[in-house]
């Protein structure tokens, strides 16, 4: 039985990782952690986890290093520079589902995060979760950065195009709309009920953090130079993320033929379908799932390749997705705790 933590618990994030790891047939939770809740149980906080006795702690490395194999960071960037270091020096494995181990340039990150990265000796190691894509990294890492919630979907819907060297230019359009449980539990201004009600919104336009991210993992995929326009929109619900990608191919292209080139990257993929020619993904297919729904279309007039991913942005996004890493990591079955059915309504 492997011991966890859960560093940053009581956030969106960090709870689904809470009903996860509780799920667990092969994991125990030892500790959860929450500067701001600290002293307050978990079913407290969280009714629904009504079976959990923990209650939240103030994070202290050595308080996790004393308890745990394995740490879930569930916590904001920087933070997770703040702690990481220590932990993987100590032995644990770290699974961190924070952006500051994603980039593998620290420049980049500084960039974008207007931040210094002050681990830059972890970076080389710091393996991308991504199982469906670059699975044959995982075992033996000690690091972990666990994908954004929009490069997950996006990056699923276009690798097998990429892979197969259909697309013919490098210019890649995302067009992403994600549930408010993206914006995370601190409030703002745009996540209050009566912003986000009855309205859909481009939000971040040519800035969203997650653009660096997507063209790292295009130009991973064998796309040279990608140039990644990205519009991310919040829509009025509470979970879920619908990733469509617009990527330039040959006029004639065969629908039929790119599905087969779908299909075949997929096969045997647990957590990935895709759907038949002209069947386009819902989120709520997905809903409370570790599961990548997929979609494709050709616009032949055009040349353009459609394809999209519906993913649960807190699950298949983020925290079902470290889940996923760490079972791969641990020798586990990589389904071990995420083949549940989920409420289909």
């Amino acid at each position: 039985m492997t011991k966890v933590a859960i560093v940053g618990a009581a956030g969106y994030a960090g709870v689904e990782l809470t009903r996860l790891v509780l799920g667990h047939p092969e994991m125990e939770l030892v500790m959860v952690t929450s500067a701001a809740d600290a002293g307050k149980l978990v079913s407290d906080v969280y009714p629904s986890l009504a079976g959990c006795a923990l209650a939240y702690v103030a994070p202290d490395t050595q308080a996790i290093v004393a308890e745990a194999d394995l740490a879930f960071l569930a916590v904001p960037h920087t933070a997770a520079l703040a702690i990481a270091p220590a932990l993987i020096e100590a032995g644990l494995i770290v699974i961190d589902a924070s952006a500051d181990f994603r980039l593998r340039d620290a420049e980049v990150y500084a960039a974008w995060y207007a931040t210094p990265h002050t681990a830059e000796d972890l970076l080389a190691e710091a393996v991308y979760g991504l199982p469906e894509l670059w699975r044959e990294a995982i075992p033996g890492a000690r690091l972990i950065a666990c994908p954004g919630c929009y490069p997950t979907a996006t990056l699923l819907a276009a690798a097998p195009a990429i892979e197969a060297g259909i697309v013919v230019s490098d210019r890649v359009i995302v067009d992403a709309k994600s549930g408010v449980s993206g914006a995370g539990r601190s409030t703002s201004p745009v996540a209050h009920y009566v912003a986000a009600n009855e309205s859909v919104a481009a939000y971040k336009v040519a800035s969203h953090r997650h653009t660096p991210e997507i063209a790292q993992g295009l130009a991973n995929l064998g796309l040279a130079n990608p140039r990644v326009a990205f519009t991310p929109h919040l829509v009025p619900m509470s979970r879920g993320l619908l990733s469509t990608v617009y990527l330039e191919v040959a006029r004639g292209t065969d629908a039929s033929e790119v599905h087969a080139l779908y299909t075949a990257k997929y096969a045997g993929e647990p957590f990935v379908t895709v759907h038949p020619v002209g069947r386009m993904p819902a989120t709520a297919e997905v809903r409370g799932s570790n599961r990548a729904h997929i979609g494709i279309a050709v616009d032949s007039a055009s040349g353009t390749l459609i394809v999209s991913c519906a993913i649960d942005n807190l699950v298949k996004g983020t925290s079902g997705q470290a889940v996923q890493c760490a079972n791969i990591i641990l020798g586990m079955s990589e389904t071990e705790g995420l083949n549940a059915p989920v409420p289909v309504i």
